[in-house]
């Protein structure tokens, strides 16, 4: 797969940078943002965060808003930062902010016409690491994170894959889609009529199931001001999964804090000091 590089800015030392690729799985040209910190420059192969975003946003939030390149720099992490969905002309879409372009949801479409272009997490989890393997100085130790949505598609990718990452953390995830209007609504279109399909894709549920071999690091950032957190978020599922399975989940809950990337960058900083423990483990 060829990389065009789009974009390249030095940052505490190391590099950002944002390549177009053209994906086999989603059938459509892509777009991620990689940063690498200054050890990478060495030869060294440097451990990799994946980091997956929400709703609305692109490969440029996160790298431009959280403020994680300091810290990556420090620790000797390389980011990771995918789109949020496929993109193009002919990609399916639909008028609402929550649904197709810019609201893959981190799953693969078994439904007509979004299982054409829709297959966010075999991209995320397989071809994507694969492509960043084969082009840059990452070494085998993966963790993955995100937000909101992205925090659902970071959860699902850690419980489904676990022999690919060592450690997992979200900030506001999405942690019950299955009982959410946002996740009812993607995964009605996504995946269908049948609820039993939606099981598959809901973070609570499959750590509920996890067994010991499936138990990741898990850190869990939420704020007790996010507008969403009742209804969209319900974190109170992921608790009770975590006790059902005995998963190691670290929930912090932080007065005063929101939704936005204000709160994404006041707690960037221990998200990824908590990986580099495991990273570097």
């Amino acid at each position: 797969m060829n990389l065009e590089m789009i974009a390249s800015n030095k940052s505490f030392g190391g590099w950002h940078k944002q390549y177009h690729h053209d994906s086999a799985v989603l059938g459509c040209r892509m777009r991620f943002a990689v940063y690498l910190p200054p050890q990478a420059a060495s030869g060294q192969p440097v451990p990799v965060l994946y980091w997956l975003s929400g709703l609305t946003c692109s490969d440029e939030n996160f790298m431009q808003k959280a403020g994680a390149q300091r810290v990556a720099a420090e620790l000797g992490i390389a980011i990771v930062a995918p789109d949020t969905s496929p993109r193009g002309e002919d990609v399916a879409d639909d008028t609402g902010y929550d649904l197709g372009q810019g609201a893959g949801f981190y799953l693969n479409a078994s439904e007509a016409p979004w299982m054409r272009h829709y297959r966010m997490y075999d991209y995320v989890s397989q071809e994507l690491p694969a492509l960043v393997a084969a082009h840059f100085p990452v070494s085998d130790r993966r963790a993955i994170a995100g937000h909101s949505m992205g925090g659902h598609g970071a959860l699902v990718c850690a419980l489904k894959r676990p022999q690919d990452y060592v450690s997992v953390s979200a900030f506001s995830p999405i942690a019950n889609p299955v009982n959410a209007p946002w996740g009812q609504k993607a995964f009605s279109a996504y995946l269908g009529a049948d609820r039993a399909a939606w099981q598959a894709w809901d973070a609570s549920v499959l750590m509920a199931a996890a067994g010991a071999d499936a138990r990741l690091p898990c850190r869990v950032d939420i704020g007790l001001a996010d507008g969403f957190l009742a209804e969209q978020l319900q974190p109170e599922a992921l608790e009770r999964a975590a006790a059902a399975s005995g998963y190691p989940l670290q929930l912090h809950r932080h007065d005063g804090y929101d939704h936005s990337y204000y709160f994404i960058a006041s707690f960037i900083e221990a998200q990824l000091r908590f990986h580099a423990g495991y990273l570097f483990a």
